[in-house]
């Protein structure tokens, strides 16, 4: 059993989504605020009914709603023009099982006849009136009213859903990083413990910690203390005043065990071991759940540590499905880019949805670092190889005060016999990116190389229409003159045609020189559009 697919309509960030799963392992990546957290909420409130650990009819609010969609209505109303008050759905299609087959029907967005669970916000019809009282006057619209919306909660087999007993599929949302403090922590910890307990332990635990309470007032030193107490009644209270250990029900062991590592409290080791071993516990106490959605497994923690982590969760997840949001190209890397979902606000990317099955095979076998930089940049510029990247970087820099990745443009060096498959990637996922190219002495065929983006919104082709002047070294030369190359470079050539034989036996060198020098030089046009 396994969730297949996922649809979301305005829930937070994620203003339209629809999502295609692997079975067994998924590997969501993608940048900042682009929702990946977003949709592992929304799976796990659609398959739990709940938000943040209660019921999300405790915890509804106007910010869950998109704002973009509160804000057309508000607009659309301001104008007098009819629209629907906003809603939220999300929609948990899952695999074709037989032990599933009270939840099959064909009530969903898609219309698919397959089990799954749809989750609605939206408003009530019986508070319709006093809704559109409260949105008679636009102007004072600031937040929703969502005291007037209810939540239906039902298969699609159009049966209304309860709690989460009713779906055959337990899910399990394990978010280390929302541990805020220590208490927090400390309660987080102790509640995975108590769920790996069985019956008997946990009496045994309790009876333990009770005798222990018992014994605290048995020492002498605090029977001498409460007798000094008892000795003051009347001067505070007509009662006697003695000190004692809460032994009520809300002071239970849970709330007065901390738990240690090598005798330390959990919650004053470091960071990373602390998620690690959440984690891990986390994992282990959720042995009976289907769906395991884990939020950034690395955080806190160094290579090796992030290693061994990635590794239990591999060994440890059996049967069931994971997911894992990241911004680690280390994870990618170890987890394989087969189980990668290319996520940015909605749009998911799997590399076996590339139509190119010679571009699927590529990045199956490249290491994901390159990958990920392209997906996680604001921008992208590629490069041929580290000369032109350092050419590139240095100016930038010079042209706009500092490197590009300051803002957020991030600058690859690729084969160029791969910069087309990078590029199906890049428009896929609406990524605007830069080709730096040398016309090697042949724009004809250049042009048709790249015949399918020199149109495009997204991508640009940079190259120069000089076929004389074939690759970076020569361009370098045709900007700048003589003087100036020789002035970067140190050297004394008497003519274009040594400079150019040096230029380009020394690549790397010459790139470096330009790089670090601080003689004035300018970029090649074809370079300097690329940086703008």
């Amino acid at each position: 059993m396994f969730i297949q697919r996922v649809v979301v309509k305005n829930y937070r960030c994620l203003k339209k989504a629809d999502v295609t799963l692997n079975e067994k392992l998924n590997v969501i990546v993608g940048n900042n605020e682009c929702g990946k957290s977003t949709l592992l909420e929304a799976v796990h409130l659609a398959m739990t009914g709940q938000l943040n650990g209660r019921p999300l009819l405790v915890e509804l609010h106007p910010y869950l709603f998109n704002l973009d969609q509160v804000k057309t209505y508000a607009k659309a109303l301001a104008k007098g023009e009819p629209a629907e008050p906003p809603s939220i759905l999300i929609e948990v299609y899952l695999a074709d099982d037989p032990s599933l087959a009270k939840l099959k029907g064909d009530n969903n967005s898609l219309g698919l006849d397959l089990p799954g669970v749809s989750l609605v916000v939206e408003l009530n019809p019986g508070h319709a009136e006093d809704f559109q009282q409260y949105v008679a006057d636009p102007s004072e619209i600031r937040t929703l009213p969502v005291e007037y919306y209810w939540i239906k909660w039902r298969d699609f087999a159009e049966n209304d859903i309860s709690n989460a007993r009713g779906i055959p599929l337990q899910t399990s949302l394990i978010d280390a990083s929302t541990i805020r403090n220590n208490a927090a922590a400390n309660r987080y910890v102790v509640n995975i413990v108590k769920e790996s307990l069985s019956s008997k332990e946990k009496v045994d635990l309790a009876l333990s910690y009770r005798l222990m309470k018992d014994r605290f007032l048995e020492q002498p030193k605090v029977k001498s203390i409460n007798d000094a107490l008892a000795a003051r009644k009347g001067g505070i209270s007509d009662k006697v005043i003695s000190v004692s250990l809460d032994t009520s029900s809300r002071a239970s062991w849970e709330a007065g065990i901390m738990p240690h590592l090598d005798e330390i409290p959990l919650t004053l080791v470091g960071k990373g071991e602390q998620n690690s071993v959440k984690i891990k516990l986390a994992m282990e106490t959720s042995a009976n759940s289907h769906i395991i959605l884990i939020e950034e497994a690395e955080n806190h923690l160094s290579y090796a540590s992030l290693n061994e982590l990635i590794g239990h969760i591999s060994a440890n997840s059996g049967s069931r499905q994971i997911f894992i949001t990241t911004h680690s190209s280390f994870v990618l890397n170890k987890l394989g880019v087969e189980s990668v979902l290319l996520f940015q606000r909605g749009e998911g990317l799997h590399l076996t949805d590339l139509e190119d099955k010679t571009t699927q095979d590529y990045f199956m076998k490249l290491p994901g670092h390159d990958t990920l930089r392209l997906i996680l940049a604001q921008r992208s510029i590629l490069v041929e190889g580290p000369s032109d990247e350092l050419i590139v970087q240095r100016a930038y820099q010079r042209k706009h005060g500092r490197m590009p990745l300051e803002d957020g443009v991030d600058v690859i060096s690729v084969n160029s016999l791969a910069f087309k498959r990078f590029l199906q990637i890049a428009v896929k996922l609406s990524r605007i990116t830069d080709v730096v190219t040398d016309n090697d002495g042949d724009v004809a065929a250049l042009q048709r190389k790249y015949a399918d983006y020199l149109t495009s919104p997204l991508v640009t082709v940079q190259y120069d229409d000089d076929e004389a002047a074939r690759t970076l070294e020569p361009q370098l030369l045709k900007k700048n003159g003589l003087a100036v190359i020789n002035a970067v470079l140190g050297k004394s050539f008497s003519d274009d045609g040594s400079a150019i034989e040096y230029m380009t036996s020394h690549k790397a060198d010459t790139a470096l020189r330009f790089f670090e020098t601080n003689v004035n030089w300018s970029p090649p046009d074809y370079i300097a559009r690329a940086i703008r």
